[in-house]
């Protein structure tokens, strides 16, 4: 039998997403934080094993919704972003338009379900091209719009008029993607739910600290939520995640004390990464540093084999890698590594 003659066309031209494990002594490749909340993990104890999950997750919707200052009819939870994308590719359809370089999802998801993915290059700037986004949209039509801001890779957040532009101008739905919006100095877009019943806003608890529980959630108007919560997979969040992820909700001060640990990192890191000849540090609002070096291919070796695993995006942005932001430790070695690196290459 030929197995790639029963497999649909678009997902024949996928190609699975790289998350494989790199040993490594210090990970600074993956956007996580390098704080967890351990002690959140003694709410699992109290789970009936036998049971499953409440299916509406109604205690974690309520804490989300305090946090937020919304209704919790207004909220749905995922199995991390990536499969709210999923479920709102599958709920609304394609075309789906998006900015490049992005969050790689949002393309394979559409191609998966054989929707037709419309991809815009960002300005020079890293900026939304609102010109071509506005053609694309008069042209294309579509359905979706995916807007990641802090946009991964580049760390920047858009425009926020260029947004309300394009939030203003489509006839469809436009995800603007806060999954980085803890680490941001900008406002972002909650407030702005009540005057655009096509705004969604999709975050996630992955960033700061519980990447463990691949837990993420959309907030919109209720009707949204209504309509996409019918293609939901039912029992979608397990209660371990759901409990856990209660618990350290509870602490928010400790959540906060983190998120304000990692910002002030951040700006030490790019304050001495400035200093290193041969590197171009960019601007960021998120969690991660995007920066520039003559051979990103080598120095990412390098890094690699003093046992400091950074990502190497060159395919996305040419001749860059990005790093997390770890703990001061880590961050510190990093940058010295990295220092020593350019200057034996200088």
């Amino acid at each position: 039998m030929d197995i790639k003659r029963l497999v649909k066309k678009d997902v024949q031209r996928l190609r699975a997403y790289s998350a494989r494990e790199v040993p490594c002594r210090i990970k600074l490749d993956a956007n996580e934080s390098p704080y967890g909340f351990s002690a959140a993990l003694q709410a699992a104890a109290r789970i009936n094993t036998n049971r499953y999950p409440d299916p509406e997750a109604k205690q974690l919707r309520g804490i989300l919704a305090r946090d937020l200052v919304t209704r919790p009819e207004n909220i749905l939870q995922g199995n991390g972003s990536d499969e709210l994308i999923y479920y709102l590719i599958a709920t609304f359809g394609g075309p789906v338009l998006f900015p490049t370089p992005t969050f790689s999802m949002y393309g394979i998801i559409s191609r998966a379900l054989g929707e037709k993915p419309v991809e815009m290059p960002l300005d020079g700037e890293f900026d939304l091209d609102l010109k071509k986004m506005l053609a694309a949209i008069r042209k294309e039509r579509p359905r979706l719009i995916f807007l990641s801001s802090p946009n991964n890779p580049t760390g920047n957040c858009f425009s926020a008029e260029r947004i309300l532009k394009i939030i203003g101008s489509s006839t469809g739905i436009v995800v603007v993607d806060e999954a980085y919006q803890p680490f941001s100095s900008r406002r972002g877009f909650l407030p702005l739910l009540k005057d655009y019943r096509n705004l969604v806003i999709m975050r996630t608890l992955s960033k700061i600290g519980l990447a463990a529980l691949r837990i993420g959630f959309l907030i919109a108007d209720k009707e949204i939520i209504e309509e996409v919560n019918k293609v939901r997979l039912p029992f979608n969040v397990n209660s371990l995640s759901q409990a856990v992820a209660v618990a350290a909700l509870r602490k928010r001060n400790d959540l906060d004390r983190t998120v304000r640990a990692i910002r002030a990192e951040r700006a030490r890191m790019f304050t001495a990464m400035e200093k290193i000849k041969g590197v171009r540090p960019f601007p960021s609002e998120a969690n991660f540093i995007l920066f520039k070096v003559k051979d990103p291919g080598t120095v990412h070796a390098s890094l690699l084999k003093k046992g400091i695993l950074v990502r190497n995006i060159d395919d996305a942005v040419k001749g860059c890698l990005r790093v997390t932001v770890g703990t001061p430790q880590e961050n510190s070695s990093f940058i010295r590594t990295l220092g020593v690196i350019l200057s034996a290459k200088a």
